[in-house]
């Protein structure tokens, strides 16, 4: 690639950090290729000199330099182990789109002292221009299941559309410690970011203080486990960082080994109960751009699936297409 070029910022690359931006549109750029660049200045954006870590707007031009020089171009080689890895996670595939079933452990992106994420294995599967699918909506690293993947720049608008205007409905299942009061109901609060030792933590905050954004979650209580235990069905209107284990440790029934969010004191867990948060994106429904509608079904992790048994819950009791708990409520 010879000469410099101006890309303009899209919609779905809105919010990006810079770094991966490249990753995403010049995968044979090395990393530390792209430090060098932007320490020399040759990477910039709005002709504003920036940082690996800075972060883009849609409408934004980046200048590229020329990046065709043997030191630069780090031909990507598509590891089959990894193509064969996603391949058995795919639960609904078309010209579109993936959905994925995430395995609970997995993280969608990168961070610091994450070298192993979704985002990252996606280049194993690129579309027939060579570019790698895109994330159109987030699972917390620990939060299995449902996600859906863009094949395609125009598809990654269309998703990403729908995801903002709340047209795709999204089902979670939970185990949470406790039984919830009222059985089922909205939860309705403000949130707000509060950065700590262990990383980013959401608050609940009153109306109107810095940071604060509105949160709504619909609940329903589909079984419980004498007075201790409860799988409980998630609706979520709002896609905040965290709702729902906000959520459920608001109520006071926080979601089972949930590191940042449990909250009851001296708890002991029952005997049997596999390990890991219980928090698994059951069921997506959305719109295709042909106007037409999918409905995906994610089974249970393995540790969840445990706990179910333990607890005598049976995740069959409801057929997640057509008559999910809180359908007749």
């Amino acid at each position: 690639m010879s000469g410099v070029q101006h890309r303009e910022v899209t919609a779905d690359d809105d919010g990006m950090r810079l770094d991966r931006w490249f990753a995403r549109h010049f995968p044979q750029l090395g990393f530390a290729r792209l430090q060098k660049l932007i320490r020399n200045g040759e990477v910039k954006v709005d002709k504003a000199k920036v940082q690996t870590s800075t972060r883009i707007s849609e409408g934004q031009t980046v200048r590229i330099p020329p990046i065709d020089d043997p030191e630069t171009v780090r031909p990507f080689k598509v590891n089959e182990e990894d193509v064969r890895y996603l391949k058995d996670l795919i639960l609904y595939e078309d010209d579109d789109l993936y959905v994925f079933n995430k395995p609970h452990g997995l993280a969608v992106q990168g961070g610091s002292g994450t070298t192993r994420h979704l985002d990252g294995l996606l280049k194993n599967l690129p579309n027939k221009a060579g570019e790698a699918p895109r994330l159109v909506h987030r699972l917390d690293r620990d939060t299995s299941g449902c996600l859906v993947v863009a094949k395609t720049a125009a598809a990654a608008k269309h998703f990403g559309s729908v995801f903002r205007s709340r047209s795709a409905r999204k089902i979670y299942w939970a185990i949470v410690a406790g039984n919830p009061t009222p059985r089922q109901g909205e939860i309705s609060c403000f949130l707000a970011k509060q950065v700590t030792e262990d990383g980013e933590q959401m608050v609940v905050v009153r109306n109107g203080a810095k940071g604060a954004v509105h949160s709504s979650t619909y609940y329903s209580t589909t079984d419980t486990a004498s007075r201790r235990f409860a799988w409980v069905t998630l609706k979520p209107v709002t896609g905040r960082t965290h709702q729902l284990r906000v959520h459920m440790a608001q109520l006071g029934t926080p979601i089972i080994d949930d590191p940042r969010y449990f909250n009851i004191e001296n708890w002991q867990a029952a005997p049997g109960l596999g390990e890991g948060l219980h928090l698994h994106a059951r069921r997506i429904a959305l719109p295709l751009r042909n106007g037409k509608k999918i409905d995906i079904s994610a089974p249970l992790p393995p540790h969840m699936r445990q706990s179910f048994d333990a607890l005598g819950f049976d995740p069959d009791r409801y057929d997640a297409q057509n008559a999910d708990p809180e359908d007749g409520a």
